[in-house]
């Protein structure tokens, strides 16, 4: 087909994760900004200005047979045609069920394991996107899950595959979503 046979726009479906066992979310909250809101500059990646520190973060309710959870945060607004991971990590033991903001400069959150981002990152990379691009959305989703490692979850494990070891031990999932635009 040659370019002026392209019709003008097309759609491309993604498919979802595969759904957890439980229909109630986990509970995710963060002091460092509030669902739906403006995510700060200092959670920007340094090369849109920021300081690249990730969000506190929170998370409750989950069931009660959790063994570990996973944490990513994606922007599904990048214009890429598949988003963008700006964090990926598992293995986080079920003890912890909070990280403190900067937490993502280290490899093991929370005693977890930090897979790799879009950035070519080991850690967390905060929000950037394009200029003139407008504002896009970060979400933060924690999972909770029925073993307490992922079998092959290593330092070059990208975000989907992340999602593709996570299949058949989700328990149960929650997020938040934060806006971010370039001045």
């Amino acid at each position: 087909m040659s370019t002026s046979q392209r019709p003008a726009s097309r759609t491309i479906a993604v498919a979802a994760p595969e759904q957890p066992r439980s229909e109630t979310p986990i509970a995710v909250t963060s002091a460092t900004f509030a669902d739906g809101a403006r995510i700060d500059s200092e959670q920007a990646f340094t090369g849109c200005g920021g300081k690249n520190v990730s969000p506190q973060l929170s998370w409750s309710g989950y069931p009660a047979e959790t063994k570990s959870f996973a944490i990513t945060i994606f922007d599904p607004d990048a214009p890429t045609g598949s988003g963008y991971w700006h964090w990926v990590v598992g293995d986080i033991p079920v003890r912890v069920t909070s990280l403190d903001a900067g937490a993502g400069r280290d490899a093991s959150p929370g005693g977890g394991k930090t897979g790799i981002n879009d950035f070519g990152m080991n850690a967390y990379s905060g929000p950037c996107p394009p200029a003139g691009h407008g504002p896009h959305r970060y979400f933060v989703t924690v999972y909770a899950l029925d073993v307490p490692t992922l079998p092959g979850l290593g330092e070059k494990t990208t975000g989907a595959t992340l999602v593709f070891l996570m299949r058949g031990h989700v328990l149960a999932t929650g997020w938040m979503m934060g806006r971010f635009a370039l001045p």
